[in-house]
This record gives structure tokens, C-alpha cells and sequence, in this order.
């Protein structure tokens, strides 16, 4: 008889406490933020989604080169000479038309490694961390900003000129070979 109270005594001691730890954050507002609409304060330090301003870009490959992953794509055309390309904000001068500029952020690891040699410091990491996408493909972030057809027109444009050039030069070797041919001649 003395265990069935001892059970009984047990029982609602155990459920007395139980309900006392809920009766006592019962009342305590909540800690949980309400994340759609309240978004967490992020660190100072964060390393989010990288972003490149492609107005201060000199396509130098110094951030696709510090890449660990290789998730850093780069392709530049070297200007032709009657064109002029601006300033960077940081006052450089710009030698290059950078026709490709991706990055895919599915192959980031965030290690930030790529904004530290960068000499404009054009690439940076923003404080966007939701960026979820159904498609992988999506997650390839063109930066530049010429369209298609002025990536090909500046292409082209070079192609041509290293054309002439080359054709120039050998004009140029040709002349000098004749002259030569002829101080020979002449000195016979």
C-alpha cells in the first residue's frame, strides 16, 4: 500500500514540475525571429553573394586567378588604339574590353579570396545571402555589361586591327628587305 502512494506522490510531483517550467516561459516573450519579414542581423564580417562593378573593371585576372574553385570566368579584348575606354573611379586607366565576366556562384565557397587582390576593388561581397534558385544555370551571374552584339563587335574589331597590323608589319619588312637588296646591289 505504501508504494501505491509513493507511485501516486511520483507521479503528480513529476507532472507539478513539468508544468511549473511551462507556466514559467509561458509569460517570457518569444526569441524566435519571424523570418520572412524579419530578416537576422548579419555580422560585419559576412561573406555573401559577390557582386563586380563593371564600370571600375580593368580586366587584369587577378580575382579569377586568387579563386580556389575556379568559379571566376574571365575574357578580355585588348582596345584598339583610336578608342578610349574612361577612368576607374580610383583614377586607372582602362586598356581592356572585358567581354566575359561570370561567376557561378554554385561552385563559390565564400572564402572572399578573390576581392582582396583586386587593384579597383571592383569586386566586392554584398550582405544578399538569398539567392536560391531552381534551375543551376540561374546561378551563373553574368556581370558585363555589353550585349551580345557589342561583344562581338569588339572581337571582330580586334581581330581586324591585329590584321592590319600584321599586314603593315610585313609590308614594312618587305620594303626593308628590297632596300637592303638594293645598298647590296649599289655597293657591287
Amino acid at each position: 500500500m505504501k508504494e501505491y502512494f509513493n507511485n501516486i506522490y511520483l507521479a503528480l510531483s513529476t507532472i507539478f514540475i513539468g508544468m511549473s517550467v511551462t507556466f514559467k516561459h509561458l509569460f517570457v516573450p518569444a526569441v524566435t525571429i519571424q523570418y520572412p519579414s524579419v530578416k537576422p542581423q548579419l555580422p560585419t564580417r559576412e561573406r555573401n553573394r559577390l557582386y563586380v562593378n563593371m564600370d571600375d573593371c580593368i580586366g587584369c585576372l587577378q580575382c579569377a586567378r586568387a579563386c580556389p574553385v575556379n568559379c571566376i570566368e574571365i575574357e578580355t579584348v585588348k582596345k584598339i588604339p583610336d578608342e578610349d575606354l574612361g577612368l576607374t573611379s580610383n583614377g586607372k586607366k582602362k586598356a581592356l574590353w572585358v567581354t566575359k565576366f561570370d561567376i557561378d556562384i554554385a561552385k563559390c565557397c565564400y572564402c572572399e579570396l578573390c576581392v582582396f587582390p583586386c587593384p579597383t576593388d571592383c569586386i566586392y561581397m554584398t550582405d544578399v545571402y538569398e539567392f536560391s534558385e531552381f534551375e543551376r544555370g540561374n546561378l551563373i551571374y553574368d556581370f558585363v555589361t555589353l550585349t551580345g552584339e557589342e561583344r562581338k563587335e569588339k572581337n571582330e574589331n580586334y581581330e581586324k586591327f591585329m590584321v592590319e597590323k600584321a599586314a603593315q608589319k610585313e609590308a614594312e619588312l618587305k620594303a626593308k628587305a628590297n632596300e637592303n637588296k638594293d645598298n647590296s646591289q649599289d655597293k657591287k
